[in-house]
């Protein structure tokens, strides 16, 4: 079955590189609008570069969305760019690990905050328009279908030693979808999340003592997975290998597509049949 999303506009946020970057472009293959959005302003110019040579319409917006006003700013930029806000994809986030003794207040929350409560900032942003644009729709007699996609992990569904805070807030993310599916039926939006295994981004390369680090709120934290980890997660994953950002990307334009249109409330797990 052919679909196509012109006339839709999507927003996507962490899509400044990795599986964001790689959602934003098959949104965009398909014919929407996307407005992308990240903290990292070099990265996100990227992303918007690489998209509008390909002839693309975006639009991007820089900002944190742990700010409390960064979330309606960002939807109110993407109405008045684009006319319209029909797909919302919650993608932006990083891991902060550490066992329960050593993690502190500051870093659990922060966790919940990127994972958690910007989602939920960004979709109570929305719901304006979306309350207000199916009631119209509605009253002529026409359905049109809304989706909301959030990202969740399968640390969140089955929980990682190590990662107190970002399993938590990845659970958390489910509760809300499961709960907005059922608030928002009414005004036929689909609201749905995919969990991810181990997908091939920078976040899971091999950590090693002087490795990669990014920089949040001042404070220095690095990225990666134990070498060990991974060999371990490939040969318990029953196709062999991590995930790549595309086939990750994919998963999510499903739940994009009106090839979901009757699918609310689920959750659904790309990681290669890997379980922790």
């Amino acid at each position: 079955m052919a679909f196509n999303l012109c006339g839709k506009t999507a927003l996507v946020t962490g899509a400044g590189r990795g599986i964001g970057r790689a959602i934003a472009g098959k949104l965009a293959a398909a014919g929407a609008s996307v407005m992308v959005n990240d903290l990292d302003e070099s990265a996100l110019c990227e992303t918007e570069e690489a998209l509008l040579k390909s002839g693309y319409k975006i639009g991007y917006a820089v900002g944190d969305l742990t700010e409390p006003s960064t979330p309606d700013t960002l939807v109110q930029t993407t109405l008045e760019k684009f006319g319209s806000l029909d797909i919302i994809v919650n993608n932006a986030g990083y891991s902060w690990d550490g066992v329960i003794q050593k993690t502190t207040d500051e870093q659990f929350l922060a966790m919940l905050d990127i994972h958690l409560v910007a989602p939920f900032r960004i979709l109570r942003a929305a719901s304006s328009y979306i309350r207000e644009a199916a009631k119209r729709e509605n009253a002529a007699g026409k359905t049109v279908m809304r989706k909301v996609v959030n990202i969740t992990s399968i640390a969140g569904t089955d929980g990682n030693p190590g990662q107190s805070g970002y399993s938590s807030g990845k659970a958390g993310v489910i509760g809300l979808t499961k709960t907005l599916a059922k608030e928002w039926g009414r005004y036929n939006v689909n609201v749905n999340a995919v969990g991810f295994g181990l997908i091939n981004t920078r976040l899971v390369q091999p950590l090693t003592g002087d490795g990669a680090k990014m920089e949040m709120h001042g404070h220095e934290i690095k990225i990666g997975v134990q070498s060990a980890m991974l060999e371990s997660v490939k040969q318990a994953c029953p196709l062999g290998r991590l995930g790549t950002p595309d086939e990750a990307a994919g998963t999510v334009l499903f739940f994009c597509s009106p090839l979901s249109d009757y699918v609310t409330g689920e959750v659904l797990i790309c990681g290669g049949g890997f379980h922790f």
